[in-house]
């Protein structure tokens, strides 16, 4: 089996190198900035010092990290996972970045005979825990075919759509999807709380219909029960949705909607929620509407 590099182990790479430890692979980690999680290295997790040390004892190196300066870094800073790497090894990419710098990476990394897969991940901390990631694959098939067996132990909904930077691509217009729902069903909560229903019945109603999804589902509940603890932190989101509008101006397409629920996100980062899981949009909304989601039995 290759032994994997993993770079990134928060609150998503961690159990995704969980998953692979628990396959049987050997799975390496830079300990140099941070210790790595004592569970997975209870688990079998071997530490080096630095991230081109990783790159020299891995076969596949998985960077799993915030923002596209990140992985810059990661992959090209001093001591990053290019002096690290010789001809056949093959980097994935699984943050979610800049489709346009991810296309950059790839050639950096051919250029030095090696492979490289941008497959950002959706399922959120949930999916990662459980194993169930959607992951969005861009690059080679070859490149493809020899990554699956791996992309298996961390997801179930795996798709090559494209050459490099079309997985990014496929991950932008993804979290336009999620955020517009996220604030739609904030919208209706907020809606339907203050006109006196209980919101938790809504959400149950709502969810034998049309209106059913897997956001009213969780972040439904999340809005109603006030859990805002981040499985995707708002700001991660603000920085996806950055990348959405950058991309829409370059291509001369209008993203009306992504623009006013990124203000929303934007106002709940001004009122101290950066931080807080994307769900909490609904505060932006309830602050407007002078009225917060509750269910009945609680008020």
């Amino acid at each position: 089996m290759d032994t994997i590099g993993f770079i990134g182990l928060g609150i998503m790479g961690a159990p995704m190198a969980g998953h692979l430890l628990d396959a049987g692979y050997t799975v390496v980690a830079s300990g140099h900035r941070s210790k790595p999680p004592a569970d997975l290295v209870a688990r079998g997790l071997k530490t080096v010092s630095g991230h081109h040390a990783v790159a020299r004892a891995a076969d596949i190196v998985i960077t799993m990290v915030p923002d596209t300066p990140e992985v810059a870094d990661v992959l090209f800073g001093d001591n990053g996972v290019a002096s690290g790497l010789t001809g056949g090894k093959l980097v994935i990419d699984m943050s979610s970045i800049s489709p346009i710098d991810t296309k950059d990476f790839a050639t950096k990394i051919n250029d030095l005979g090696c492979d490289y897969l941008d497959a950002p991940v959706s399922g959120g901390e949930v999916g990662a825990k459980a194993a169930s990631l959607t992951i969005m694959v861009g690059g080679e098939e070859k490149v493809f075919e020899r990554a699956r067996p791996v992309f298996e132990k961390m997801g179930k909904n795996i798709t090559l759509v494209g050459p490099n930077g079309v997985g990014q691509t496929t991950k932008v217009a993804n979290q336009i999807i999620v955020a517009l729902t996220i604030e739609a069903v904030a919208e209706a909560l907020v809606f339907a709380s203050k006109a006196g229903a209980d919101p938790a019945k809504v959400r149950q109603a709502l969810m034998g219909g049309l209106a059913a999804s897997r956001i009213l589902e969780v972040h439904g509940e999340r809005m109603i029960e006030r859990s805002f603890s981040p499985g995707f932190r708002i700001e991660l989101h603000q920085k996806d949705l950055n990348l959405a509008l950058e991309g829409a101006k370059a291509l001369g397409v209008a993203l009306p909607n992504t623009s006013t629920t990124q203000q929303l996100f934007n106002a709940c980062a001004a009122s101290g929620g950066a931080k807080e899981d994307h769900s909490a949009l609904v505060r932006a909304l309830e602050r407007m509407a002078g009225h917060e989601v509750v269910e009945a039995n609680s008020e």
